[in-house]
């Protein structure tokens, strides 16, 4: 085994740079020892040891992680649905502080733009430390707020409180809960991300008949200090996310160390070429063994090679299109419940509606992750997507020749299902884009992406209302944003095959045993 491990290192770093020192390989023997490599895993039980840091050939698929699939399902119950819950709130905050509804929902959008903004935050915190400890940090901070706002005097106290302390909270919960269930599951990576991200319709279907019962018991105070009690349970989840190196993130840094110090070494040695008055090569090694101890001074702070995904075409097209999906899929949810009202449906019928909506988003949601695993349709993964997200903005586009009771649940039902499909699909999405190694900072980039459609979206979307004195206008332009994302995957699609079959004529020459380079088919080095 540490044979193989070793041929297979040093095939990839013949291609990039020379062979390693001797004082590099005996790190990297040291890191790949046998002992630190032999791990007992079945497919059925999945056992593993505790220790984080013994490296896995693959995702072990099962075992421990369907405890990390729980623990997510209960972080997007505690984050996503509780969040939800809130608007259920307005109505005594209306009452109490004697604000306009315009006012009171800038508390919904807080939270929500909130999370998504600080969504990075909680990669870094991640990476950089543990997703432990970033998830039980975030249970900390949106417990906290959820309890001062109990005591809160005015609205603008319930902003801060409410919307960016809690808000916070979630970010740095919500990303990094989501992104190891990545780590964990390869083959059943789609079932599980339904698994857990459903804990977001079934948490609200179930929390809202509880919040207003609450709220009838012991006021709006006495059901936000009970939340916040709930929220609490964040933290139990984060101890139970178990870190999991895989041998693939091994190689990877290790190939970025090796190359950062091979770099810094090649650049000191040039310059002291180019000026011979330079300071002799023990006071050099001093300023390294100075510049050494800064650099750990500042590790809190994030690498550009955690975000060197961020340059890829693939990926810049993609995050374009999260624009418009996050402002389109924003609006139906919104705004369903007061155009069936215009329509002549009842009070009671509207409402059924959002139950029917959010009762098979949950399907959807834990059946087409079931459906994407299977093994002839996982490289379809990024067209589901496409068709999903395309769908489900030409169900929005019908809503102005949908009229009554029985047209609408059709649409409550595609709808519904169809969003559950593609929420599913954006963790897989972003790990085939963005790589798996860079999954915990790509969905903290992706949720970030978010978080000013959803700031800005529904306030558009009631500016259409009131402009033209009908919703035609909001849902159209809502369903023709989420047409526009489909057809940017398409072309980011497209990018990605250009760009591989422009690798297909790459020529590999070999001049020197121990050395390689890449030559493209016009003998320009890349």
């Amino acid at each position: 085994m540490k044979i193989v491990y070793k041929s297979i290192f040093q095939t990839f770093v013949r291609k990039s740079f020379e062979p390693i020192s001797a004082v590099q390989k005996n790190k990297l023997d040291t890191l790949l020892e046998p002992s630190a490599v032999k791990v007992s895993i079945d497919s059925g039980t999945g056992t593993m040891p505790r220790s984080s840091n013994v490296p896995l050939m693959e995702a072990p698929d099962g075992g421990w992680g369907w405890m990390v699939v729980v623990s997510c399902f209960l972080v997007t119950v505690c984050t996503r649905a509780v969040s939800r819950c809130f608007s259920i709130f307005f109505v005594e905050f209306q009452n109490y502080f004697a604000q306009d509804y315009a006012m009171t929902a800038w508390i919904h959008s807080t939270v929500d733009c909130t999370t998504m903004v600080f969504a990075p935050l909680g990669s870094i915190i991640s990476n950089r430390y543990s997703t432990r400890a970033a998830v039980i940090l975030g249970g900390v901070l949106a417990s906290a707020g959820l309890i001062l706002s109990s005591f809160a005097t005015c609205l603008e106290y319930l902003y801060l409180s409410l919307g960016v302390v809690t808000g916070c909270g979630y970010a740095l919960a919500y990303s990094p809960a989501i992104s190891i269930v990545g780590k964990y599951f390869c083959k059943k990576k789609a079932m599980a991300y339904g698994l857990a991200m459903s804990g977001s319709g079934i948490g609200t279907f179930v929390l809202a008949p509880v919040v207003q019962l609450l709220i009838e018991q012991y006021s709006w105070r006495g059901a936000l200090l009970i939340l916040g009690g709930l929220v609490a349970n964040i933290c139990v989840c984060g101890a139970l996310l178990r870190p999991l190196t895989l041998a693939e993130d091994l190689f990877s840094s290790t190939m970025s160390n090796i190359a950062s110090e091979k770099a810094s070494v090649e650049s000191s040695l040039k310059a002291q070429c180019d000026d011979p008055q330079l300071p002799s090569p023990s006071a050099e090694s001093n300023f390294n063994r100075k510049e050494s101890v800064r650099r750990q001074l500042c590790s809190c702070c994030p690498s550009y090679k955690e975000y060197a995904f961020l340059l890829t075409p693939d990926f810049l097209v993609f995050a374009a299109s999260l624009l418009f999906l996050a402002y389109g899929c924003s609006t139906p949810f919104v705004h369903l419940v007061p155009y069936a009202v215009s329509t002549g449906v009842s009070q009671q019928q509207a409402a059924f509606l959002m139950s029917i909506l959010g009762i098979i988003n949950i399907i959807g949601t834990v059946s087409f992750g079931w459906i994407m695993d299977r093994r002839f349709l996982k490289k379809y993964r990024k067209y589901c997507y496409i068709l999903t997200v395309g769908l489900d903005g030409v169900c929005s586009l019908f809503i102005p020749v949908l009229r009554s009771f029985p047209l609408l649940v059709p649409y409550a039902v595609f709808y519904g299902y169809f969003d559950g499909a593609y929420v599913a699909l954006i963790p897989v999405v972003t790990s085939d884009i963005a790589g798996n190694g860079f999954l915990p900072s790509a969905l903290g980039i992706v949720y970030f992406i978010h978080g000013i459609p959803y700031l800005i979206g529904p306030p558009i979307a009631g500016w259409l209302v009131d402009t033209t004195g009908s919703y035609t206008a909001a849902f159209l332009v809502s369903g023709l944003s989420m047409i526009i994302s489909s057809v940017l995957v398409v072309t980011a699609n497209r990018i990605s095959k250009r760009r591989n079959s422009v690798d297909l004529h790459t020529v590999v020459i070999q001049s020197d045993p121990s050395t390689t380079t890449f030559q493209t088919a016009s003998s320009d080095p890349i």
